[in-house]
């Protein structure tokens, strides 16, 4: 079956830029209308050239620079929006001219025309841009709140007076799939000569439905799609490119249509966009958001780490991306936590993995994602079979009132033991609680913490390094509490000491260590 072409219209440069807080600067306009000119977008409409010098001068630029793409600008249904329009863009090799007006009874009463000054105008408007290019488009603003009647005659007025393109604009986001396609369809059915021009439809995503919308025109027989980059746009946003190109690529069983666009670039300009405008993507947005190509859940790791598409109905490298993501947390199960082990280079028995797995679920049950190096840490402090001193509980409480005090509950021997200590800050009044459970001569040589992973719930790595008779111990713990980790590290330390002392007994396992050991 030979494929439909349907041609992307981008207005995120106009319509993505009008987002309050989105404005770009000009060398950004400059910079995204060449992605999307290397992207293959059919159309780029570069911005609203009578709305400032600047915005002028942007558009005008992107028509000289564009190798690809038509360069559009819009222009109000009046004679000098189109001559700033047309002179912006004429130096493109492709110029067009978009021109609009609301022809709904709400917008009709802006300007007080009744139905045939309207009428008049628009046959007036577009004839004038028709005379300067031959390559114009007119849009009913709100065309989907505009009796039937009165936009099939404007429609036909636009026909006649010269537009190639006929864009049926859902302004406020209030049509629904099945009045989208219907809509495109009795226009080409109806209208005189719809047959030879190009349907279009802009969807507003007011209430979530743009992207569907949109794709219904096209099954109404619109062949021109207006969208932006990330649903960029007044209010709630457009249709988003990446969405409906995505949609037409996979579903080609039952939208036997194909675009232009290399979609193995959508990535890069989706986070550049991001960046510019200053509208971070949510994290589960359609295709580019964060969690997009992210799997968390044990179920669903376990079916992506056997056959991806049993969760994925496309890849992510076709958009852009490196892979798939398995980002481990609480709801993460043994078979993405193994696998993360193996590309970290660490192969574990079971009975292993199921130690590490416990501390995992411990740690995922108090931070919102663990990273690479929370795994390395929770290996790499993973404690003996067998030891005499285990932390069972601590408490401390510290601030400028006075000193720190740390309530601490050990395991020693098999027997529980506590003990309160003050101490110049809470991990001194920590480890005098240890030293009152469990006497010891041991010299604290290093104490040294540093985060493994960002934000404020990170992991703080804590390195103690004890002296004892000539005997040399390291500890090292990892957990989202610092005093926490600095227990369990000294902890740790004293069982390695203890361990060498009754293998060999005292003084016999000295050894010279250096920093770079801890």
């Amino acid at each position: 079956m030979t494929k439909d072409r349907v041609v992307i219209f981008d207005t995120t440069l106009r319509d993505g830029e009008q987002s309050p807080g989105a404005t770009m600067t000009h060398d950004e306009k400059l910079e995204i209308a060449e992605l999307l000119d290397d992207m293959g977008v059919d159309i780029i409409e570069a911005g609203f050239p009578i709305a400032s010098e600047g915005d002028f001068r942007a558009v005008s630029e992107i028509a000289q620079r564009s190798k690809n793409s038509v360069i559009c600008g819009l222009a109000r249904a009046q004679l000098p929006d189109i001559d700033r329009c047309f002179e912006a863009v004429k130096l493109a090799a492709k110029p067009r001219i978009h021109t609009f007006i609301g022809t709904s009874p709400l917008h009709r009463a802006i300007p007080n025309l009744t139905m045939d000054e309207m009428a008049d105008r628009i046959h007036e408007t577009v004839t004038h841009a028709r005379n300067l290019t031959d390559n114009v488009q007119w849009s009913p603003m709100d065309a989907t709140r505009t009796e039937w009647d009165y936009l099939c005659r404007v429609v036909e007025i636009a026909i006649k007076a010269g537009a190639s393109t006929i864009n049926i604009p859902d302004t406020v986001g209030y049509t629904a799939p099945r009045e989208s396609a219907d809509l495109i369809k009795r226009l080409i059915e109806t209208v005189p000569g719809a047959d030879e021009v190009v349907f279009a439809t802009h969807c507003h995503n007011d209430l979530g439905m743009a992207t569907a919308n949109a794709l219904a025109a096209v099954e109404g027989g619109a062949r021109q799609i207006e969208c932006t980059i990330n649903g960029l746009g007044e209010r709630a946003g457009n249709t988003a490119l990446e969405e409906v190109v995505m949609a037409l690529k996979i579903r080609g069983d039952i939208m036997p249509f194909e675009t232009n666009i290399d979609t193995k670039k959508i990535m890069h300009i989706s986070r550049r966009v991001a960046t510019v405008a200053g509208f971070p993507v949510q994290f589960n947005k359609a295709i580019v958001g964060k969690n997009a190509f992210a799997h968390e859940s044990g179920i669903h790791q376990d079916g992506m780490l056997k056959n991806a598409e049993t969760f994925e109905i496309m890849r992510p490298e076709d958009v852009g991306l490196a892979g798939t993501s398995l980002p481990l947390g609480k709801h993460s199960g043994r078979a993405a936590l193994r696998a993360k082990l193996k590309e970290l280079g660490i192969e574990v028995g079971d009975n292993q993995l199921k130690d590490i797995f416990v501390r995992f679920k411990d740690l995922a049950d108090r931070k919102k994602e663990v990273f690479d190096d929370d795994i390395l840490a929770l290996v790499s402090t993973a404690e003996d079979d067998e030891t005499q001193l285990k932390l069972v509980n601590m408490r401390v409480v510290c601030g400028t009132g006075g000193k720190a005090e740390a309530e601490l509950e050990m395991e020693i021997d098999g027997q529980d033991v506590t003990a309160t200590c003050k101490g110049d800050g809470p991990v001194d009044a920590t480890f005098r609680a240890v030293r009152e459970l469990h006497p010891n001569t041991a010299r604290l040589q290093l104490y040294q913490v540093h985060a493994v992973t960002e934000g404020t719930d990170a992991q703080a790595t804590v390195s103690v390094r004890l002296e004892e008779d000539g005997n040399i111990a390291t500890g090292q713990s990892a957990d989202t509490d610092t005093v926490v980790a600095s227990a369990k590290a000294y902890i740790q330390a004293l069982n390695r000491l203890l361990v060498r002392r009754s293998k060999v007994g005292p003084g016999a396992d000295t050894k010279e260590i250096s920093y770079k050991d801890v």
